[in-house]
């Protein structure tokens, strides 16, 4: 079902629950179920059978009355469809409105596993006066595209903290990349890191432990000692608390990013994300 659908279909439930109001012209509440009980008990027997005989006629009027409702609705709408458009804008903006003070209450929850956790690489300038936290992966290919433009902001800004939470979630392959990365963080330190995270961004191949061998080769590194501690319980660690975090959070795609009190999830363009820091400065 395309958006269009969804919105008017949308907007017609709402429109319709609005128009009944409109055309009916009845705020009077329904009566309490003890009250029609007590009437009924109170009523004599004569009302009661009367009142048997004249039910089906008050039920044919009732479904009278409800298709020339539907058609008065159904006129209205046709004589002025942008209604839909115009409700379903207003939902659409209150459902906004209350994902981004849930998303709130939730980094204020979970703020220390976010921003002070020891086991995260964290680049760009350590004393930012604004912290993204990014969840990716590196077989993602919105992670991808983005990863330039991160580093585009970070390098033009230069007053942004760059927090990357390691967020295998596309298969083996990975998890594989995910782990590798980690060892290279927990051995050989955040340089090191940095520069497999940057290789493995822009890697083309499979996330193969041979592969990502070889790339820590190329760049210097010890890939022997990375490899030799992927499989350690410190590793799982960061990947199982990261992934319980994105969850806690109600992240489940990549890339998501988490600036100031906000959860942003999915892709988002350099000017985007250069808009989204000033009005966290602002």
């Amino acid at each position: 079902m395309n958006r269009t659908a969804i919105v008017t279909g949308v907007g017609v439930i709402v429109v319709g629950a609005a128009l009944t109001a409109l055309f009916t012209g009845d705020d009077a509440p329904a009566p309490a179920e003890d009250e029609i009980s007590s009437a009924q008990a109170s009523a004599p027997e004569t009302e009661t059978a009367e009142a048997a005989i004249t039910a089906p006629a008050a039920a044919q009027s009732t479904e009278m009355d409800d298709d020339a409702f539907g058609e008065r609705v159904r006129a209205y709408l046709l004589q002025n469809p942008e209604v839909i458009f115009e409700a379903a804008a207003v939902m659409e903006q209150r459902q906004q409105e209350l994902q981004s003070a849930n998303d709130t209450d939730l980094i204020q929850q979970h703020a220390d596993a976010l921003f002070s956790d020891e086991n995260s690489w964290v680049g760009g300038n350590p004393e930012g006066d604004v912290t993204i936290v990014e969840f990716m992966d590196y077989r993602c290919g919105y992670c991808r595209r983005a990863f330039p433009e991160v580093e585009e902001l970070i390098a033009s800004d230069g007053n942004i903290r760059l927090i990357v939470k390691e967020f295998p979630i596309l298969g083996e392959q990975s998890t594989v990349a995910s782990r590798f990365a980690i060892a290279t963080l927990q051995q050989l330190g955040s340089d090191a890191y940095k520069a497999v995270h940057d290789a493995m961004m822009t890697y083309k191949g499979d996330m193969a432990v041979p592969a990502l061998a070889g790339l820590a080769d190329d760049l210097g590194l010890d890939a022997e000692a990375i490899t030799a501690h992927m499989d350690d319980d410190s590793v799982t660690q960061v990947i199982d608390e990261n992934r319980a975090l994105g969850q806690a959070l109600q992240i489940s795609g990549t890339p998501s990013f988490v600036m100031q009190d906000q959860i942003l999830r999915g892709y988002i363009p350099l000017e985007g994300m250069q808009e989204i820091v000033e009005d966290v400065r602002g």
